[in-house]
């Protein structure tokens, strides 16, 4: 049943891709799924985690090494981020090989890292 509003509605997909930006009105499934999303970012060693993988695929050894937490807490932070969609994982031989899912992740958390380098640093911001 429409409410005679287009604001819900996903548009249609683009031939020339997958759009940046997605022009809808946040919903309550669009506020509670962008809200679960910044809860997963909130913890920092899963932004930590997240960023390094916005450079490339890791496994959980070079993780491990890289965050400096023990192999169990890294190994539980990933299940969290693949259980909620913001990673992928895929096998090479033995070794399970962590991604970020999507884009539109990679410039989240590239835009929390700039946003936290600007309070940091006192950098005016920017538009």
């Amino acid at each position: 049943m429409s409410d005679g509003t287009d604001a819900h509605r996903t548009p249609a997909p683009d031939p020339a891709g997958p759009s940046l930006h997605h022009p809808v009105q946040p919903d309550p499934d669009r506020l509670a799924a962008a809200s679960s999303t910044f809860g997963m970012l909130a913890d920092p060693t899963r932004l930590h985690l997240l960023w390094l993988l916005t450079t490339g695929e890791f496994d959980v050894t070079a993780l491990t090494e890289a965050v400096g937490a023990s192999r169990t807490a890294v190994s539980q932070h990933l299940a969290k981020l693949r259980f909620t969609g913001l990673v992928e994982t895929r096998r090479d031989g033995r070794r399970v090989i962590y991604r970020i899912r999507d884009g539109h992740m990679t410039r989240l958390i590239g835009e929390a890292i700039n946003l936290a380098d600007h309070k940091i640093t006192g950098e005016p911001a920017h538009e």
